[in-house]
C-alpha cells in the first residue's frame, strides 16, 4: 500500500509542479488533429523536459530490499536465517531439483527450439517434424495442446497463431470495437500518463536498434491501454490495489476517489518495452492490443507489484539470489564482499522479461516458455544462468561497475543452451 501511495503522490505533484491536471477534456482542434496524426504520432516532438518517470526499477529495489515479513523472525526459519542476498521476505522457492522436474521439456535429451547442436537429433529434422505438430496444434484449435508445445519453442511463422491460441485472443468484431472505443477516449481525453507515456517511449524503445521501427504502435497501445477499466479487473486477483486519486476538493472521501489512470497501472520506465517485442508478431493494431492486454494481466503486472506469488518480482529476486548462493556460492560472496550485490544487476532484466536485453529471436524463444510453463520463474533461472556463464570474469572484478560492465551487453547470448546447461550439466 505505502509504495502504491509514494507513486501516487510522485503523480501528483508532478500535477501540482507543473500546474497541470491529471486529466481533462481535449479542445475539439486537437482532436482533430490527433485524429490525423494517429498512425504517426512518433513525428510530434512535444516539451517532456519537465516529465520525469515516475519510478524507475532501481527505486521498486529499494522498496524491495526493506520489505519484511512481521509474521516471521527470521531467527525462526532455519532455511532463511543463511539467506545473504538483499531481498528479507523469507519465501519458499524451488531448487534445482525441483525446477528440473518443473521444465522436464527443457532436458539434453529432448528437442528444442534455439538449440543448433542437440546431440541426439539433427536439428533440421526436429524442426521439420516440430513445424507439422504445431500446424497440427493450430488446425485442432486446442489451448491446452499449444501450451504444450510451445515449451519446445515456436517455428517462427506460427508463433503469433499459437500465442493468440494460448491466450484465447480471436479479435472477433467486438473486440475490435472494443479497441476503437479506448481510441475513442484516447482522442476525447487528455490524461497526464499520456505524457509519461510518450517519455518512455522515446527513451526506451525510441533508441532501440530492434524496436525503433515500432514507435506509432506502441503510443497507440499504450495510450488505448491508460484507458482500460477492464485492466482493473486482474486486480481482483491479485493483492495489489490500483493507485486512486481524489477529485480536487475531496481528498480522503472514498466516493469521491477514481482510479487514475482509468486502468490502475502507472507506467515506470521501461513499460513500453513490455510491448515492443509483441509488434513483430502482430501488425493489426486491434489484435496487438488484445495480446498485450492479456500477457499484461496473466504475466508482466506481476513483475512491478508486490505479492508473495511464486511468479511475483520478490518470489523471482529470491529464487535468483538462492540459486546463485546455492550454486556459484564463490561467485555470490565474492560480488557481495565487492558491494555488487547480483540483483542490483539481474533486477531490472527481471522487471522487464528481459525484454530490450536480449537480442529478439532469443527473446521470443524465451517468452515461448514463459506462455508454455504460465510462469515467470524461467526468467530467475535465465538471470542466474547469465551470472554462471560470466563467471569466470565476475571473479575478477573488483566494483559494481565493473561487474555492470562485463553483463552490459546480453545480445549475443544465447537464451536455450545457457538455461538447459544451467538446468541439467551443472
Amino acid at each position: 500500500g505505502s509504495w502504491e501511495k509514494r507513486i501516487l503522490k510522485s503523480l501528483n505533484s508532478m500535477c501540482a509542479e507543473l500546474s497541470i491536471p491529471l486529466a481533462q477534456k481535449r479542445p475539439v482542434s486537437e482532436q482533430k488533429e490527433l485524429l490525423n496524426k494517429w498512425n504517426e504520432m512518433g513525428t510530434d516532438e512535444p516539451d517532456l523536459s519537465l516529465f520525469r518517470p515516475v519510478y524507475a526499477p532501481k527505486d521498486f529495489l529499494e522498496v524491495l530490499m526493506n520489505l519484511r515479513n512481521p509474521n516471521y523472525e527470521n531467527g525462526e526459519q532455519p532455511s532463511f536465517r543463511n539467506h545473504l542476498g538483499l531481498i528479507q521476505v523469507p519465501l519458499k522457492v524451488k531448487d534445482i531439483p525441483e525446477l528440473k522436474e518443473d521444465f522436464s521439456e527443457l532436458g539434453l535429451n529432448i528437442g528444442q527450439l534455439g538449440i543448433d547442436d542437440s546431440a541426439q537429433v539433427p536439428p533440421e529434422f526436429f524442426e521439420n517434424e516440430h513445424v507439422r505438430v504445431g500446424q497440427k496444434v493450430l488446425a485442432e484449435q486446442d489451448s491446452a495442446a499449444a501450451q504444450q508445445y510451445v515449451r519446445q519453442g515456436c517455428p517462427t511463422a506460427l508463433r503469433a497463431d499459437l500465442w493468440a491460441l494460448i491466450l484465447n485472443i480471436s479479435n472477433q468484431a467486438e473486440d475490435i470495437l472494443y479497441y476503437e472505443q479506448l481510441k475513442s477516449n484516447v482522442i476525447q481525453h487528455d490524461l497526464l500518463v499520456d505524457s509519461l507515456i510518450y517519455k518512455d517511449v522515446k527513451l526506451t524503445a525510441s533508441n532501440d536498434d530492434y524496436y525503433f521501427v515500432f514507435e506509432d504502435y506502441l503510443y497507440q497501445v499504450l495510450l488505448c491501454f491508460s484507458r482500460d477499466t477492464s485492466v482493473l479487473e486482474h486486480f481482483t486477483y491479485s493483492s495489489a490495489t490500483p493507485p486512486k486519486s481524489y477529485i480536487r476538493g475531496k481528498l480522503g472521501m472514498e466516493e469521491y476517489a477514481v482510479f487514475y489512470p482509468p486502468n490502475g497501472v502507472i507506467p515506470f520506465h521501461g513499460f513500453s518495452m513490455y510491448v515492443a517485442p509483441l509488434c513483430f508478431l502482430y501488425h493489426e493494431p486491434s489484435k496487438l492490443y488484445q495480446i498485450f492486454r492479456e500477457m499484461y494481466v496473466r504475466f508482466f503486472f506481476r513483475l512491478h507489484s508486490i505479492s508473495s506469488h511464486p511468479s511475483g518480482i520478490v518470489s523471482l529476486c529470491l529464487l535468483f539470489e538462492t540459486l546463485l548462493q546455492t550454486h556459484l556460492p564463490q561467485l555470490f560472496y565474492h560480488l557481495r564482499e565487492i558491494g555488487a550485490q547480483p540483483l542490483r544487476i539481474s533486477f531490472k532484466w527481471m522487471v522487464r522479461a528481459f525484454s530490450g536485453y536480449l537480442a529478439t529471436d532469443q527473446l521470443l524463444l524465451l517468452w515461448d516458455r514463459i506462455l508454455g510453463y504460465n510462469s515467470l520463474e524461467i526468467l530467475a533461472v535465465l538471470a542466474a544462468a547469465v551470472f554462471a556463464f560470466r563467471a569466470v570474469n565476475l571473479m575478477e572484478v573488483t566494483s559494481l561497475a565493473a561487474a555492470e560492465a562485463v553483463l552490459a551487453d546480453l545480445s549475443t547470448l544465447k537464451v536455450m543452451p545457457l538455461l538447459q546447461i544451467f538446468l541439467f550439466a551443472t
